[in-house]
Order: structure tokens, then C-alpha cells, then sequence
């Protein structure tokens, strides 16, 4: 306190020592001519030298009511939206910059920031010690039920904001521990209608789509005011108890698909092959079937042509038949013609053969 001893020698609280006398110390302020004071001085201040009432009564009452007006003004930052409350009910938002309400208590505001960007995570916990970040497990939240009735130990992270401020603060309690539960029982609605394989595999997308619809639908009829910005999932296995069993099965599922790839792959090298060869057959048979039917077609005409000729003149057809015919025989063959009977035998030289011998 100003007033507060500093010597060396008081002992009581005006600086006084044991023996009652000043002791060297400060007297104690005079509070009485203090008070006068300060009126006197207030009465300097009010026209018609401290008058109240009249003009005086008028200019305080005008002063205090300045003041009052004054101190409703506001700013409402470039992160932030004004929420303006009349008796406590929300009435309007207010966007950022410098605005005014009914001074309280008529009205006040709240100015909630509406881009920061919440995260909450499921299935996990996370901590920073000493600078190193450390996850833990929290199974009640992260073993959910499959569409084929397996166990999958799943975490996720969602990252939400402040979409309106007044259907944020109003309409929902606790709003973090809300959207939390939201998103668990979403997240397990979706799980509930996905196998598990996929699940593991490559529906990892599609749940977290799935998931952010439908989170973002249930927060809409909650009228919360909130928007969810990202799904993400991070961790997404079988039970830890099961993960050999679970292990060997998918080596098995592997082999089974390996087999069945390879047996694929010779259905597809030997089907074409076998295809194209018995087009091929198929196109030889039609092709040796016109051939056949062509050449029937061809001695059939040829034999009612020379039938023709032979019904017109029967000698002369069958002597050029019958030439034609040794024509065919011996067109091939070394011959020499003899005349009929038997006196007719000449000796005979073979210069046929020996013109072949000598070249």
C-alpha cells in the first residue's frame, strides 16, 4: 500500500513503533480530507458549481448515457462471427468488422472463431510427451462388426469446423463429445454393411465417403451447425488376438486366387486355339463341300451335253468317246502301233529306249 511503512524501526501498521510514538515513520493519509476534496473537485466539473439540479442533473445523465451507448460497440475479427443475444435469446449474426448492439443488459455478444479446424479421433487416443508423439488403443470405440459377422479393429480421424455459429451454441450441448458419438455410430453403421476383406482392402475410400455423408447428415437434422471438412482412416486390421489365424487364412485366400489366376489364364490361351482351329475345320468342310458339289454339278452338265450329242448322232459320239478315251490311256506311255492280224509281226528295234539310255 502507498501508505505502507518502509522504515526501519515501526512495528505497527502506521509505521509506529512498540512504544506508540512515530518512530520515524510516515503519519497516516487523512482519508476525510481526501473525500473533501475529490468533491470539490467534482463540483468543478459540473456547470452551475455543483448544482445538481437542473442543467447539472442533465449533463451527468447525458454523460453516463453516452458512456452506455458507447459500450456497445464491438469487433468481430476476420476468424470470427458476432452472435448477438437480446436477454439471453440469439436475434442475428454479425459478420467481421466493427459493429453495435443494445448495451448490456439489453444485449451482449459472443464472437465464436468459425475457421479453426477441430479434430477428433475414434478408436484411439493421442498424447504428446516431451516432444514424442504416443498413441494408445481404445478398443470399447475401435472393434466394431462386419457385414460377414468378423471383428475389425478400426481408428479414424474427422476434422470438423463451425459452419453457424448460432445453431452451434444453441441447439446442441457439449458439442465435441456430440460429434464424437455421431461419428462412432456412423462409422459402425457403415462397417455393419461391408465385408470384412474389402474392408481391409480396397473399400477403404468408399467407407470414408460413406462415412462423411452420413455423419454430416445426422449433425443437419441435429441442427448443429456444424460442417465436417475430412474423414480419414488410420489404422484399419483384425483384432490383434486373431491376427495370425486371420494371416493365415489371407495367405490361403492368395494361393486360391493364384490358382485360380493361372487357371484363367490357360481357359484363355487354349479356348481361342481350340475355336480357331475348329473354325478352320469348319471353313475346309464347306470348302471341300462346294468343291465336291461344283464338280458333280460339272460332270453332270458334261454327261447331258455328250448325251445330247449322242442322241443326235450315236456313231460319231461314241468313236470320238472311244478316242478320247485311249487318248487318256496311252498319252503317258511309249507306244508303237501295229497293224491287226498276225502276219503283220515286224521285227522291232527299241529307239525309244535307247535315246533315253544315251542322254
Amino acid at each position: 500500500m502507498p501508505w505502507e511503512n518502509k522504515g526501519s524501526g515501526g512495528g505497527g501498521p502506521w509505521g509506529s513503533g512498540s512504544g506508540g510514538g512515530n518512530g520515524g515513520g510516515h503519519r497516516p493519509p487523512d482519508i476525510e480530507d481526501m473525500i473533501r476534496k475529490s468533491q470539490d473537485r467534482m463540483k468543478e466539473m459540473i456547470p452551475g458549481g455543483g448544482n445538481f439540479s437542473g442543467k447539472g442533473f442533465v449533463f451527468i445523465l447525458a454523460v453516463v448515457l453516452l458512456f452506455w451507448l458507447g459500450s456497445g460497440f464491438y469487433r468481430v475479427q476476420p476468424n470470427e462471427q458476432g452472435i448477438v443475444l437480446r436477454f439471453g435469446q440469439w436475434t442475428k449474426t454479425t459478420e467481421a468488422g466493427l459493429n453495435w448492439h443494445l448495451p448490456y443488459p439489453i444485449e451482449t455478444v459472443m464472437t465464436p472463431e468459425v475457421t479453426t479446424i477441430h479434430q477428433i479421433n475414434i478408436g484411439f487416443s493421442s498424447s504428446n510427451t516431451g516432444g514424442r508423439l504416443t498413441k494408445r488403443d481404445v478398443p470399447e470405440e475401435s472393434l466394431m462388426l462386419t457385414g460377414d459377422q468378423n471383428i475389425i479393429d478400426i481408428d479414424l480421424t474427422l476434422q470438423w469446423k463451425i459452419a453457424e455459429p448460432g445453431k452451434f451454441l444453441f441447439n446442441i450441448r457439449d458439442q465435441e463429445a456430440t460429434v464424437k458419438i455421431a461419428a462412432e455410430s456412423a462409422l459402425r453403421e457403415i462397417i455393419g454393411q461391408t465385408d470384412i476383406q474389402p474392408a481391409l482392402t480396397e473399400a477403404r475410400d468408399k467407407i470414408q465417403t460413406e462415412t462423411r455423408v452420413l455423419l454430416q447428415s445426422i449433425l443437419d437434422q441435429y441442427e448443429a451447425g456444424i460442417l465436417i471438412t475430412e474423414v480419414q482412416l488410420q489404422n484399419v486390421q483384425p483384432p490383434e488376438a486373431v491376427i495370425d489365424a486371420f494371416d493365415d487364412v489371407q495367405r490361403s485366400l492368395q494361393d486360391r486366387d493364384r490358382a485360380r489366376n493361372e487357371a484363367d489364364r490357360y481357359r484363355n490361351d487354349i479356348l481361342p486355339r481350340a475355336r480357331g482351329e475348329a473354325q478352320k475345320q469348319i471353313q475346309e468342310a464347306e470348302a471341300y463341300k462346294e468343291r465336291l458339289l461344283n464338280e458333280a454339278t460339272g460332270e453332270a452338265d458334261r454327261f447331258l451335253s455328250v448325251y445330247k450329242e449322242y442322241k443326235q448322232n450315236p456313231e460319231v459320239t461314241k468313236r470320238r468317246m472311244y478316242l478320247e478315251t485311249m487318248q487318256k490311256v496311252f498319252q503317258n506311255t511309249d507306244k508303237v502301233i501295229l497293224g491287226t492280224g498276225e502276219s503283220n509281226v515286224l521285227p522291232y528295234l527299241p529307239l525309244n529306249e535307247l535315246r533315253k539310255n544315251s542322254q
